[in-house]
């Protein structure tokens, strides 16, 4: 399989023409809180609110499009936020994997560098939140986030706290986020990195492109250097609520359960944050969504329906649903339901 570092992220449904921005910020003036979506490593995503989004193309990116439309559908407000694959404001993309005619691009520090080192993403996005803020009146936010978009949010919020930012940060939700590491990052053979993947061919494809087009990405999601990040991170999370999605499309009876199973990028184990402790992740929930993989570009690459990408399921924005609804009720019920003990 050949893989594009452009590619790494699913495809998604076409745009329709949106409103002026303006009347976004008056819609949040009488409901300041928000659904703020994050994509992971090596995804351009678009800036969109709840009222404007991309017109040609795809609306709020490969990854984000059909959540947000979900959530827009049940009344909610959501913005997604600005991402690219280095320094600098988002790029339109008229290809037909792409998106165009968007509203204006935000500055390149509110924006994510999808190819750069973990907090410096947080800090964009802690910049985005803050602008959510001055400009819409944001007081309080759900975060949805996908793959190393959710390492990205709790650096942020870890730096919103650090930084006695005005919102309040009211649950996080992610969908196969390397919270353990991803399965191409490290190899049992430190003279082979191909032997990270156990012989699995979409790992490989990905270790070509990330070790070509993204090298923070590999260093960053080692699992010593995530497990790392964890410790530094640790009480970021301490009254948030988090919900964390995986899939396991992949499975090699008899493989190493440093790879399987797993969506294609990131196992089970990791996605659902088996190996971290409370003290880092205070509270959470978690999901399987059985066959299912980490986006639908994979999903389409082995002909299989869109609907089995984590960021394409029903069942899926049931989950999100349920998280965001009792995100105020969650720390009255069990910690790690449905969650591997540590």
């Amino acid at each position: 399989m050949k893989v594009s570092a452009a590619a790494l992220a699913a495809l998604s449904t076409l745009a329709v023409a949106s409103p002026a921005l303006a009347s976004d910020a008056s819609a949040a003036k009488s409901s300041p809180r928000a659904i703020v979506m994050v994509s992971g490593g090596a995804a351009i995503s678009p800036f969109t609110t709840p009222k404007s989004a991309c017109k040609a193309g795809f609306a709020a990116g490969v990854t984000d499009t059909q959540i947000r439309a979900f959530f827009l559908k049940k009344g909610y407000q959501v913005f997604t936020a600005p991402a690219t694959g280095g320094r600098g404001k988002v790029a339109e993309d008229t290809s037909a994997s792409g998106f165009s005619k968007c509203p204006k691009a935000l500055p390149a520090y509110m924006t994510v560098n999808s190819n750069g080192p973990i907090e410096l993403a947080g800090v964009g996005v802690s910049n985005f939140v803050g602008y959510l803020n001055r400009k819409y009146g944001i007081k309080q936010v759900d975060f949805i986030s996908h793959s190393m978009g959710g390492l990205y949010t709790r650096s942020a919020i870890h730096y919103m706290q650090a930084t006695g930012s005005p919102v309040k940060v009211r649950s996080l939700n992610t969908l196969g986020t390397p919270w353990g590491g991803t399965i191409f990052a490290d190899s049992p053979d430190p003279t082979n990195p191909q032997a990270a993947c156990d012989g699995f061919p979409v790992c490989l494809a990905l270790l070509d492109v990330f070790s070509a087009d993204a090298p923070d990405v590999m260093t960053e999601t080692k699992a010593a250097y995530v497990s790392q990040l964890n410790k530094d991170n640790a009480g970021a999370l301490k009254r948030i609520p988090v919900t964390l999605i995986a899939g396991d499309y992949f499975q090699k009876p008899g493989g190493t359960s440093r790879v399987w199973p797993n969506d294609g990028i990131v196992t089970k184990s990791s996605a659902q944050a088996g190996p971290v402790p409370d003290n880092v992740i205070n509270h959470r929930r978690c999901h399987l969504l059985s066959g299912g993989t980490h986006s639908i570009y994979i999903s389409r690459q082995l002909g299989l329906p869109d609907n089995t990408g984590i960021t394409w399921n029903d069942q899926v924005n049931g989950w999100l649903l349920d998280a965001i609804r009792n995100s105020s009720k969650a720390f009255k019920q069990p910690n790690r339901v449905g969650c591997p003990a540590l």
